[in-house]
This record gives structure tokens, sequence and C-alpha cells, in this order.
């Protein structure tokens, strides 16, 4: 896989570059945000520090995201709740705070790597790949969403939920088996990412009945 690594510290960055090359993987290694912008198009993910020297990773998350759905995995000494969950919103696929074990970053990165390369969903019922509730309506096999005839623009992370959840319309979907399904590993995975994209997903739809929460257990699509 080609990685693009945006890492200001060297002994970070080359002690990154030579565990992901033991482990197959193709890195570029640059210093500066304005760098991230430019060399995107060739890498499969991008391992995003947010304390670059030219410009905030999360603007570069931001600038990134007008452009590009590449996968975007942040590794970051920042561990504050408004910046994880403001790189999360912004469409980060992953949120690591550094110092971070070796085994957990490969795990995570075969995580998003593994949903990115398939994203195939399971329909709700034989050859039913459009689901509806209320007046919004979900392809799964287009991955758009419209609401009232509208159509509205998720994040590749939002729409995945959305679609682990009406692909299964009227079933109740546990929060690790949402976690699992999604974020490649339930026991890996942020928790707090699920519930900001839960929050994004409501916003966004500004419907509150598609979405319904089941005290203690998950979450359903639809009645």
């Amino acid at each position: 896989m080609q990685i693009l690594l945006a890492e200001d510290d060297d002994g970070v960055a080359a002690a990154l570059v030579e565990v992901l090359y033991d482990h197959g993987h193709d890195t570029r290694r640059v210093r500066h945000g304005r760098d991230v912008l430019t060399y995107h198009r060739s890498a499969d993910l991008l391992l995003l520090d947010l304390g670059l020297p030219d410009i905030d990773g999360l603007e570069v998350l931001r600038g990134l995201r007008a452009v590009s759905g590449v996968s975007v995995l942040i590794l970051t000494a920042r561990g504050d709740e408004r910046s994880v969950v403001r790189g999360l919103r912004l469409g980060a696929d992953d949120y690591l705070v550094k110092p971070v074990r070796l085994t957990e970053l490969l795990a995570r990165i075969e995580a998003v790597t593994r949903r990115t390369t398939s994203r195939a969903v399971t329909p709700a019922a034989p050859g039913a790949r459009t689901v509806r509730a209320g007046d919004v309506e979900v392809d799964l096999d287009a991955r758009r969403v419209r609401v009232d005839g509208t159509e509205v623009e998720l994040t590749a992370k939002e729409f995945d939920v959305l679609a682990a959840l009406a692909a299964r319309a009227g079933t109740a979907v546990s929060r690790e088996q949402l976690l699992d399904e999604v974020w490649g590993d339930a026991h890996h995975a942020v928790s707090r990412s699920l519930d900001v994209h839960l929050t994004q997903l409501r916003a966004k739809l500004g419907r509150p009945g598609p979405l319904t929460t089941i005290r203690g257990f998950g979450y359903r699509f639809g009645d």
C-alpha cells in the first residue's frame, strides 16, 4: 500500500517509515501540510500529524476533504476531546494519540484499508439495495442519501455507519457490531467516534425519526 506520512519529527518519521516498510507498505514522508495537498493523489492512506510547521493539521484535513476521499488516520500528540471530535467531524477515518503501540497502529491501518477496499454491505432483503425510512432514502450501491428527494452529502464514514444500519432496517444493531463493521475492530475502535458520526448524521438528515437509539444496546434505522 502507498502511505503518505505527514510528520515533522525526523526521529518519529524514520521509525514509522521503517516499521511500515517491514510490513510491506511503501511510505512517502513529508514535513509540511502543503505537501499533503500536493502528493495525496498517489496515496492509499494518509497518516497525518496535526502539529505541522506550516499549516495546522486540521486545516490540512479540511482542505483535503474538499478535493479527495483518501483514507486519513490522524496520528498526533494532541489528545484533547475538542481536537478528536473536530478531526472526526472533518472526515478523518480514525484518530490515534501518541505515543501509540506499533501493533495497534498497524491494526488500525489494516482496518481502515479493509473498509476502503470493500465498501460492500449486506442488503436488507434479497435484491433490495435502496432502503427507505419516511422520506429518507439510502441507496446502498450508489452510496447516496436523499431526504425528501434532495441529496445529502455525507462523509465516507458517515455513510458507512448509516449503511450498516440501513442494510438491517428495522433491526436493532449493537454498538459493538457497528464499531466492528465500520471501524474494523470493536476492541480497537474509539467508541466516541461512533457518537460523533451519529450526531453528524442526525444533523445532516434533519429528521429525528430514522435513527433510533436503543438505550443500553445500540441503534435502529426505520421502524
